[in-house]
Order: C-alpha cells, then sequence, then structure tokens
C-alpha cells in the first residue's frame, strides 16, 4: 500500500501539466487572429513615421485612434454607434424570421419552392443601392426605410442557407426516422433541425455580414446619425482620419457580433464530429 502513493503522485503530476497548456492554448488561440491585423497597422505606422508617405489620404493608426478618441471623448460616437447597432440589429431580427419561415417552407414543400425560389433569385440579384430610392418613395426617408432595407440584406442568405441545408439532409435519415416511427414533428425535431443547424448557423453569419454592409446604404437615406453618416460626413468634409476611424470601428463591431453568433451557437454543435472540432485544428 506505501509503494502505490508515489505512483499515483507521479500520474496526477502529468495531468496538471497537461491542463495548464491546454488552458493557456485556448486563450491563445484567438489571439492569432489579431496578429496580422497589429503587424499591418504597426508597418503602415513605420513607413509615415519614417517619412516614406505623408499620410494624408491614409493616415497611420496612431492618427485614426486619436480620431476614435475625440470622438468618444465628445461622445459623439457613442450616439453613432448605438443608431447604426439599433438598425442592424431590428433589421437582422427581421431578416433572421423572414429568411428561415421562407427557406423552411421552400425546402419541406416542393410546390412552394416551385413558386417561391425564382422570384426571390430574381429578386437576389438586384444590388442593394438600387432599392434605396423605391423605399424612399414607399417609406419615407426615417428609420423604417432602413430597417426593411438592412432586413432585405440579411434575408436571402438565411432564406438560401435553411433551404439548401434541408435540400441537402441525406434521405437515409429520414428512413431511419420512418423505421422508429417517428411523427412528423418528431422528425423535424430530433433529425431535421440537428441536420440543418450547422448550415443555419454559417447562413446567420453570412447575414449578419451583409447586414453591416446593407447599413451603409441604408444611413445615406436622410440620416443625421450612425456610422454610415460619419463615413459619408468625413467624405465631404476631407477628413481621412474620420473615415477610416469609422471603418475601423465596423470591423470591430462586425467581428463582436460574428463572434457572439459562434458562442451562442456553441452549445446546440457539441455533437458534431468535424475536421475543424480536431484537436489542434
Amino acid at each position: 500500500m506505501i509503494s502505490d502513493v508515489p505512483v499515483l503522485q507521479q500520474s496526477s503530476e502529468p495531468a496538471e501539466g497537461v491542463a495548464a497548456p491546454s488552458r493557456l492554448s485556448r486563450y491563445a488561440r484567438p489571439m492569432l487572429g489579431l496578429l496580422l491585423p497589429l503587424i499591418l497597422a504597426l508597418g503602415w505606422e513605420l513607413v509615415v513615421w519614417s517619412g516614406w508617405s505623408n499620410g494624408r489620404l491614409v493616415p497611420p493608426p496612431s492618427r485614426v485612434f486619436a480620431t476614435i478618441a475625440d470622438l468618444a471623448g465628445s461622445g459623439e460616437l457613442l450616439r453613432h454607434i448605438a443608431a447604426t447597432m439599433w438598425r442592424v440589429g431590428l433589421g437582422f431580427a427581421f431578416g433572421v424570421i423572414a429568411g428561415t419561415l421562407l427557406g423552411a417552407i421552400s425546402g419541406y414543400w416542393s410546390l412552394a419552392r416551385r413558386l417561391l425560389d425564382p422570384t426571390v433569385q430574381a429578386l437576389r440579384a438586384i444590388p442593394s443601392l438600387a432599392w434605396v430610392p423605391l423605399f424612399i418613395l414607399w417609406l419615407g426617408i426615417f428609420e423604417t426605410s432602413k430597417i426593411v432595407l438592412i432586413a432585405v440584406g440579411v434575408f436571402f442568405p438565411v432564406y438560401l442557407g435553411v433551404m439548401g441545408a434541408i435540400l441537402s439532409v441525406d434521405r437515409k435519415i429520414f428512413e431511419v426516422g420512418r423505421v422508429f416511427r417517428l411523427s412528423g414533428p418528431a422528425m423535424i425535431r430530433r433529425i431535421l433541425l440537428p441536420a440543418v443547424l450547422p448550415a443555419y448557423v454559417v447562413s446567420l453569419r453570412v447575414g449578419l455580414g451583409l447586414g453591416w454592409m446593407f447599413v451603409v446604404a441604408a444611413e445615406l437615406i436622410g440620416a443625421s446619425e450612425g456610422l454610415g453618416y460619419l463615413l459619408l460626413d468625413g467624405q465631404q468634409l476631407g477628413k481621412p482620419a474620420q473615415i477610416m476611424a469609422a471603418i475601423v470601428i465596423f470591423a470591430i463591431l462586425g467581428k463582436l457580433t460574428d463572434w457572439l453568433i459562434e458562442l451562442a451557437a456553441m452549445p446546440f454543435l457539441r455533437w458534431q464530429d468535424a475536421f475543424g472540432r480536431t484537436k489542434g485544428a
């Protein structure tokens, strides 16, 4: 019994040693994504500092972050961010609801797909700016037209993602459900939803990205606040640092909201045994 104690102690020590590096790697991997932007920013800062460029049209990061600090100090930045996020949030919600419902109907019901899909595909080819004058005529220049325009941008990738995911579900899985005599709702809940969910999460992320793109077009519709307005104001007043500051904030907010979707979907996708989830991937 005495000789067993060192063996147990020796076996527990490597486990603790392995846990620490894995915990460190879990926090270190997301930081790798910051490496390339930091290298590019530092490189351009050095180019301007050394005099190889005057940085007038493409200001260095120090000047951009000074502009962000000035806007934040005056309270103007928070107002613009809040207005843009409110529009993107509402437009994303409406676009996701409509895209999910119509995509599910078109994917599950072949008659609805023949009726709806050709029209949706034709509308999808219309550029975002082409909707702007029409929505101004229909809905005016206030918030409704902006939110509807963003919802249109979100709708198409979500619709295509849901419909394509349903159509790509293996028929053999449905046969297994029929063998086990699952009802229609049980078939959807236990077979269809898990099969569709990974592609649905991807479509949500693509739709959110288009929502951030469409908000710039939306804020050209008579907006007096928002990051898109900040871009336009910087262009009209010849302030490249303000334009770059708005672009940087767009990038940060877009990445943060995309990360939130990934984080929210993670508990529902733990069952996946995919290549990207293998150790060290």
